[in-house]
């Protein structure tokens, strides 16, 4: 039972993260090949972390084919479809709620993000990489891979084309946002805030990864 949730929360949260991306590459970001690009980075870049727990389906429609060709139990197919549509559903719902506030800075300094979307932005992202590394780098499933160096750089150009410059500087990672203010490319209300909630999405990624790793 234990391992069966791990399976159905790493497939929800990488429906959450297959959509965000797709709602703000699309929705926020605009049109072009960016949003492709990143959607399909972002899938990439899940299944290469979740594969090994859950399947990386991400996609009822994957999962019901898994089950028909018998790479999923039957009795796993709804919990499998409940967690990818509760995932997809709640992220599409955090997305809209920032296509619908306005654009305005950080009060009292020079950033031009409000402080809801740059704290959004940058803790998604940098969970989503920690996480990555975390099950591409460090997992006894994925031990002796060869694609932990494509599945982690690419979570960064997916945070880049989906959030950065959009919703937050798009740093996930402390080094990177005091080095953006100490060239002036950022406030250090602003820094400080970035540091902070990087530092906050690497304790949830760490704890998140223990909830979710099936060691073989």
């Amino acid at each position: 039972m234990k391992e069966n949730f791990k399976k159905y929360f790493v497939e929800l949260i990488g429906a959450f993260f297959l959509m965000f991306t797709v709602a703000s590459a699309v929705s926020l970001a605009g049109e072009g090949v960016i949003p492709a690009i990143s959607i399909g980075f972002v899938l990439m870049v899940l299944v290469y972390a979740g594969g090994h727990v859950s399947g990386g389906h991400y996609n009822p429609a994957v999962s019901l084919a898994a089950a028909i060709r018998g790479a999923l139990e039957w009795k796993q197919l709804v919990p499998y479809w409940v967690a990818q549509c509760l995932g997809g559903s709640a992220a599409a719902y955090l997305a809209l709620q920032f296509a619908k506030v306005p654009d305005t800075a950080c009060a009292g300094c020079s950033c031009p993000f409000a402080l809801p979307q740059l704290v959004t932005g940058e803790f998604l992202f940098t969970f989503l990489l920690c996480w990555v590394v975390l099950h591409v780098a460090t997992s006894k499933g994925t031990e002796g891979n060869s694609f932990y160096g494509l599945a982690i750089g690419s979570v960064v150009t997916v945070g880049a084309f989906a959030v950065g410059g959009i919703l937050c500087f798009g740093a996930f990672n402390p080094a990177v946002a005091l080095g953006l203010g100490v060239l002036c490319h950022a406030g250090w209300c602003c820094v400080g805030a970035t540091v902070v909630v990087n530092l906050l999405a690497a304790v949830a990624a760490g704890l998140v990864y223990k909830m979710t790793e099936i060691e073989g």
